[in-house]
């Protein structure tokens, strides 16, 4: 995922908190705000540890940005995303976690009814 497409900086967390919506399920909260002026969507992503160790955390975030990459032409642009992920991920694989972050994106209507991957 490109430097571009990421949401590094607190104050950009703490905005999409404020002034965003919600939607969860029980392994992911997804944190969204429109943003007009973007052409693309950014994300943000929080593991707690509570979850796991690093490695365990790592993997989590790498499976979330790999998810968000084959989901890329689906997801509505100019938007930034801010997932958490709850204690259930930690024993989840990546096919799994990419269903339930589809899940979330759906119920929250993010997800355009195209092709699905």
């Amino acid at each position: 995922m490109k430097k571009a497409y990421r949401i590094k900086k607190n104050d950009e967390f703490q905005h999409v908190f404020k002034h965003g919506r919600s939607f969860a399920n029980r392994q992911l909260v997804i944190y969204f705000l429109k943003k007009e002026d973007q052409t693309h969507f950014r994300i943000g992503l929080s593991v707690s540890k509570r979850i796991g160790k690093a490695v365990t955390r790592n993997q989590i975030k790498r499976y979330l940005r790999q998810a968000f990459y084959e989901l890329e032409l689906q997801i509505h642009p100019s938007y930034d995303y801010v997932i958490i992920a709850r204690r259930p991920t930690k024993d989840m694989d990546f096919h799994q976690i990419k269903k339930s972050l589809m899940h979330v994106l759906s119920k929250s209507k993010l997800l355009s009814k195209g092709r699905r991957v």
